[in-house]
């Protein structure tokens, strides 16, 4: 039998098939097909054009307001409405509203909606984040997002495989966004271009959940059909402790299995990263980015801004404050998040050093409310992209890095090293 990647297995075992190649066209079904509130109006709305009454499965589709929620204007208020109605006309299991809601790549798999092993597509590009758990998870289009709510199937076509293998300990302040970063910079924007991105290694077998999210969320950013992660102790203590409802079958690659690349990284070499505008790929050490002044600093969005992210900033701001020329917004990205930080005691860390705290939502990450940059302004931003106008006027500009960096930026008002925060305790 032909030795298959654990991306190739998954695909097989949900289309019915012994065995898959890559370049194969299939047709899947979906254990989970997810839409926001930008993405899922235009695929009701082809739903019910398609003449559908009932969705697949009512606890398979799930939908999440949280690009503009808590909505910010008119426009969003109507398009939440439409995800609203049609969750209570299809008795949909997974609906979150406000006060229930988070940023949808955290939320599923904090509620243990998804599980190594599923297949999961989501009308939003940073779907691919549940990898972490060992599933095969895609963004697509909102109409395919219609067809597998119609269906309870999708089509794909099997994607190659890039084995990147990381080894070593990492530096201090050292995380998953900086080893996908650095990844990402060393490969390129489309590097990845419709590949799967399996990651491993010992670096890798010591790596937090966390981090895990963060370097699958990213992905895409290498133009990558999926990011994913071998299920070991680590994913599946994850999983119990989420009390996951239904069974599970965990993939792992064939060790003869065949990959288009083998890529191998030294993280002991890897300093925190930044990538500067206008690409996620334009990375560079912190070391050559202290010289850039800043005026926002953002904690937020699907990528870093789960339990740990939110320790690490909290340990680089304690006892500081936020610089008078720059605004600092943190924001949490579940529910449940929040709670944990403030039992923890970070909300007040944050409120001490003079940073605005959010409710859950996507926000500024995508230029939709929250933090809007004028022309002329920089942010340092835990988020995935920097793209051009990414969020606000078209002549701001974001740097990407992670939530240490983030926090010790804040406090000069410069893009800055952790260390030079944390020098005198």
């Amino acid at each position: 039998m032909t030795k298959m990647t654990v991306t190739e297995k998954i695909l097989a075992a949900h289309a019915g098939k012994e065995e898959v190649r890559p370049g194969d066209y299939i047709m899947a079904r979906v254990d989970i097909a997810l839409g926001n509130d930008i993405t899922a109006p235009i695929a009701i709305r082809e739903f019910y054009q398609a003449g559908g009454k009932k969705v697949f499965d009512s606890t398979k589709v799930v939908l999440v307001p949280d690009h503009f929620a808590p909505n910010k204007d008119i426009q969003s208020a109507e398009q939440c409405k439409i995800l609203r109605d049609f969750a209570r006309e299809q008795k949909l299991k997974h609906y979150f509203e406000i006060g229930r809601m988070g940023v949808e790549h955290a939320l599923l798999p904090e509620k243990g909606i998804v599980l190594p092993g599923d297949l999961v597509i989501g009308a939003d590009s940073h779907t691919c984040t549940y990898g972490a758990l060992g599933a095969f998870a895609t963004g697509v289009g909102s109409t395919d997002l219609a067809a597998a709510m119609l269906s309870g199937e999708a089509w794909f076509k099997v994607p190659e495989t890039i084995k990147f293998i990381y080894y070593g300990v990492l530096p201090p302040y050292v995380s998953g966004k900086d080893l996908i970063l650095y990844t990402i910079g060393d490969i390129g924007v489309d590097g990845a271009l419709y590949r799967a991105m399996e990651f491993s290694g010992e670096t890798i077998d010591k790596l937090s959940i966390d981090s895990r999210f963060t370097m699958a969320n990213m992905a895409i950013e290498a133009g990558a059909k999926n990011g994913i992660f071998a299920v070991d102790s680590c994913t599946v203590n994850y999983v119990t402790e989420r009390n996951a409802t239904r069974g599970y079958t965990i993939y792992k690659s064939d060790e003869d299995a065949e990959y288009c690349e083998v890529k191998e990284y030294d993280v002991s070499k890897i300093e925190p990263q930044v990538a500067f505008p206008h690409l996620p790929s334009n990375t560079r050490p912190v070391s050559e980015a202290s010289h850039i002044k800043i005026d926002q600093v953002i904690i937020g969005s699907c990528t870093n801004v789960r339990i740990q992210d939110l320790r690490e900033a909290a340990r680089v701001i304690k006892g500081k404050s936020v610089s008078r020329h720059v605004r600092m917004i943190v924001i949490p990205a579940t529910q449940d998040i929040y709670r944990q930080a403030m039992k923890e005691g970070l909300i007040d860390i944050f409120l001490d050093a003079k940073a605005a705290v959010s409710t859950p939502t996507c926000g500024p990450c995508l230029g939709g409310h929250m933090g809007i940059l004028a022309k002329g302004e920089r942010a340092v931003s835990t988020t995935n992209r920097n793209f051009v106008g990414r969020m606000g006027h078209p002549e701001s500009e974001v740097y990407l890095t992670n939530p240490a960096v983030a926090a010790a930026s804040a406090v000069l008002g410069k893009i800055t090293h952790p260390d030079e925060v944390l020098r005198g305790e």
